[in-house]
């Protein structure tokens, strides 16, 4: 068990299954706010952790962006690098709240008894003392549907009408892409690397394919399932590539992948939420298992910043991101 047991620090190893697959552990912290949860929607009652490493809080720090609830729902870092103690706080990143030395202060302050992995983002409760959730998914659905009536932009990124086509494709992308680069990455064998691999470009290939006639996924629509592929695009070239042997292409090498994820990163609201430093030295940094010399790579040299053409397809960034 990597994490809290019962409260107590018993490590951070990845763990693989018996065949060498990478076994991601399900969060623990299932709770809502709004109408159908247990918690009510409140300005300034709740907290997000998050590292701007990790690409599961990085959904949730766009979605906050993009919405503007940068006033109602406050937000604190951890430090990108994580050793033997865990996402941990510092002077340069102090936990706001607590003045707490490691995140897993936090679980424990939640559940003194807590057995599980101490992750971000964690969406905290100020009034209760408790974390509502740490499941990064639901926490972006909350923040875009539950918490718009806190948003000060009108932004809309689970439409009516396009539902069903998110949570498909929220879903389709996240074994083989999401997940699919870890399962390559912390792969214990090579028949579990091989199949991580394949079933990663097969999909990274498909959705090349999907995006040369429409601009967003789902169509013409920015929807939470851009922010669920752009999270991991937008690492692949500087860490995935290279750290964890997805090397078969680079997505600056991709027609139209490419020119999606300098779309996305140039739309309002989204490249602030991107630290390419932070993102590098936790990868490099921190899994002292894939790399023991942790030497911290040069390159790519890539723009994130330079032209597209996708404005050529149909639809566009929400009218509330461009007046």
């Amino acid at each position: 068990m990597s994490g809290l047991v019962d409260g107590e620090w018993v490590g951070t190893d990845y763990e693989t299954g018996d065949d060498g697959e990478f076994e991601r552990q399900e969060t623990t912290f299932r709770d809502r706010i709004g109408p159908d949860g247990s918690f009510p929607i409140e300005a300034g009652r709740y907290h997000l952790y998050i590292s701007r490493a990790c690409p599961w809080a990085h959904r949730t720090a766009m979605t906050r962006s993009l919405k503007g609830l940068d006033d109602a729902i406050s937000l604190s870092l951890v430090q990108p690098e994580r050793y033997d103690e865990g996402w941990e706080f510092s002077e340069t990143h102090p936990d706001p709240l607590y003045g707490a030395e490691y995140l897993r202060d936090v679980y424990v302050r939640a559940d003194p008894d807590y057995t599980g992995r101490v992750t971000v983002p964690v969406l905290w409760d100020r009034e209760e003392e408790t974390i509502v959730n740490n499941e990064s998914e639901e926490i972006m659905r909350m923040l875009d549907v539950e918490a718009h009536e806190l948003a000060t932009r009108d932004v809309d990124l689970y439409p009516e009408g396009y539902r069903d086509e998110v949570d498909r494709l929220i879903d389709d992308i996240y074994d083989p892409i999401n997940n699919g680069v870890y399962r390559a990455g912390f792969a214990g064998s090579q028949a579990a690397y091989d199949e991580a691999v394949t079933d990663l470009f097969d999909a990274l290939d498909r959705y090349d394919d999907l995006l040369a006639d429409q601009r967003y996924l789902a169509g013409d629509r920015l929807t939470e399932a851009d922010l669920a592929m752009f999270a991991t695009l937008v690492r692949f070239d500087h860490v995935y590539h290279t750290h964890f042997k997805c090397n078969r292409r680079a997505i600056h090498e991709y027609d139209n992948l490419w020119g999606y994820t300098k779309d996305l990163y140039t739309t309002p609201g989204i490249e602030r939420t991107v630290n390419v430093d932070h993102i590098v030295r936790h990868y490099y940094v921190s899994h002292g298992d894939v790399n023991p010399k942790r030497l911290v790579p040069i390159g790519p040299d890539v723009d994130f910043t330079e032209g597209h053409d996708r404005d050529r397809l149909p639809g566009g960034p929400p009218e509330a991101l461009v007046e």
